[in-house]
């Protein structure tokens, strides 16, 4: 699925100050023109809002919610600092394939990636990367999960779920399956010769939270709320279990 419509860059804003940008990203949306196709992208965006803007991290172009941009170099730098020295704290919330009762579960398994941007465990050329996981609310075939990254590499959070067997929902490249309404409700009656959609037409990944320290030494603490296809998928979820 592509994004069509234009965003306006102020409706997503959640924070501002003279240092920092922090946003609510929207799914679909990659977070810098990484082929330099000159499609819309946060970097752009922002850069039309405030010229010396710079994206501090990136998440996933399916993955939605929270992410940071610097008004200028020395923000910037504040917190490229504050990610290396892992002190930046990030929280995903995911609704992964089947039950589980995740109680400060840590994955700690490398991470290697292939040259067509897919990512495998492997111990003998992967990087270190660590998740923590535990469980928000289970359901009857899924659960809602909190999953927070100590690393940040490429795919993280979505290759330790899978590891777990607890694969994202809607996430078919590391093994996850979409949420239909069929198999939620008992009683689905579908039109005849219509193709039934997934309830999230996307992997099922949310950046929910981050903290870290401004330049002032002030703490920065933030929640980006769910779009609407995630909150759909968690309360469909919660109706039917």
């Amino acid at each position: 699925m592509k994004m069509t419509k234009r965003i306006n860059f102020k409706d997503i804003i959640l924070f501002e100050n003279e240092d920092y940008i922090v946003v609510n990203k929207p799914p679909f949306i990659s977070t810098l023109d990484d082929r330099g196709l000159g499609t819309q992208n946060i970097l752009s965006l922002a850069k039309e809002y405030h010229a010396d803007s710079q994206v501090c991290h990136r998440i996933d172009k399916e993955t939605s919610g929270i992410l940071v941009i610097a008004k200028n170099a020395e923000a910037y730098r504040n917190l490229a600092m504050q990610f290396e020295h892992r002190q930046v704290e990030k929280v995903y919330h995911a609704v992964v394939n089947g039950v589980h009762d995740f109680k400060g579960i840590l994955v700690d398994l490398p991470i290697y990636t292939l040259s067509r941007g897919v990512v495998k465990i492997d111990r003998l050329r992967g990087k270190e990367a660590q998740t923590i996981f535990n469980t928000i609310r289970a359901f009857k075939k899924h659960t809602l999960v909190e999953c927070v990254p100590v690393t940040g590499r490429m795919h993280q959070i979505r290759v330790h779920l899978a590891q777990l067997e607890a694969s994202i929902a809607g996430d078919e490249q590391y093994g996850g399956e979409p949420v239909y309404l069929s198999s939620l409700k008992k009683h689905f009656n579908l039109k005849k010769d219509t193709e039934e959609r997934p309830v999230a037409n996307r992997f099922a990944l949310h950046a929910w939270s981050i903290e870290f320290r401004l330049p002032n030494g002030d703490i920065l603490y933030y929640e980006a709320p769910y779009p609407k296809d995630f909150e759909v998928l968690v309360r469909q979820l919660g109706k039917y279990s």
